[in-house]
């Protein structure tokens, strides 16, 4: 990632450069890219390939003004945070889903961040409705957020009666790191479970692919384009109905009958530039006849 890449990248989330990749200028960074750049699926609905390189992610969420879902999201905030000093670990999540079943592997990406001033933090700017701040990595504890009340906690066995596989440092390091599996929790229930082995981007593109083109993806299945309030509530268009949550709970939602309204929320609520209503691609049928 270039200089005039990094300029770029903090022009559009509004932030200055950081002196130092403090755990402060990480707490500000990572609320900054959920208020600025939605979690959004439109590229597979738009017939739109999805790359998970570099130059790709950056080209479209810093160069084209877009969003994107976890691999894209997570992948290029990795690309800024690691050209202003941090040291990120892409890690690889299975999200819980119906009945507490976990996902397929590589379902989810998400980021472990060291600073220079000590600890290591679980960022995640690719997950939908999350923690607003990022959550401190060791701490077994609750972690009050904006987002809700969150927790790290030592993975179990699945659904085999496998536990999370220890990482190189078998167990519970002196530095109070933990090394083994976790599963993250948001108000008691269960968001996704980390492996902690270090992955690269390119680990993630079956997993990519899979969300991308499997009619059992959820992402195949609907349309979603979100993002944060300065306020701490969120925006969100699903398909054509606009809903606007406020950090008190309450909420609005209407239907948006022309395309030019749909355009227009895209454009003015999420800085989006489209220049046709993105509709679901029925790939259950294209699957079945093709």
């Amino acid at each position: 990632m270039n200089s005039v890449q990094i300029v770029a990248y903090l022009r559009r989330l509004g932030a200055a450069r950081p002196a130092r990749p403090t755990a402060e200028a990480l707490r500000e960074l990572h609320l900054l890219h959920l208020r600025t750049i939605p979690f959004e699926n439109l590229s597979i609905h738009l017939g739109e390939e999805i790359v998970l390189e570099e130059k790709r992610l950056l080209d479209k969420v810093v160069g084209a003004g877009r969003g994107g879902f976890c691999y894209e999201l997570n992948g290029a905030f990795a690309a800024l945070l690691t050209a202003l000093g941090f040291g990120v670990t892409p890690l690889a999540g299975r999200v819980y889903g119906d009945e507490g079943r976990l996902g397929i592997p590589y379902d989810h990406l998400a980021l472990l961040v060291r600073t220079v001033d000590g600890g290591e933090w679980l960022a995640d700017v690719g997950f939908g409705a999350h923690s607003h701040y990022p959550l401190a990595f060791a701490e077994r504890g609750d972690q009050p957020d904006p987002g809700g009340t969150f927790r790290v906690t030592a993975a179990g066995p699945d659904a085999a009666g496998v536990r999370g596989a220890a990482g190189a440092g078998g167990g519970e390091g002196g530095d109070g790191t933990v090394a083994g599996d976790v599963d993250v929790l948001r108000d008691g229930r269960p968001q996704y479970r980390l492996e902690v082995r270090p992955r690269v981007l390119g680990d993630f593109t079956a997993g990519a692919w899979w969300h991308s083109t499997s009619p059992s993806s959820h992402f195949t299945q609907s349309l979603v384009c979100s993002r944060i309030t300065e306020d701490g509530g969120r925006i969100t268009l699903s398909g054509r109905t606009f809903k606007v949550s406020a950090a008190d709970g309450s909420r609005e939602e209407r239907e948006l009958e022309r395309d030019e309204e749909v355009l227009a929320v895209y454009r003015e609520r999420f800085g989006i530039e489209l220049d046709r209503v993105p509709t679901v691609r029925n790939l259950r049928n294209t699957n079945r006849n093709g």
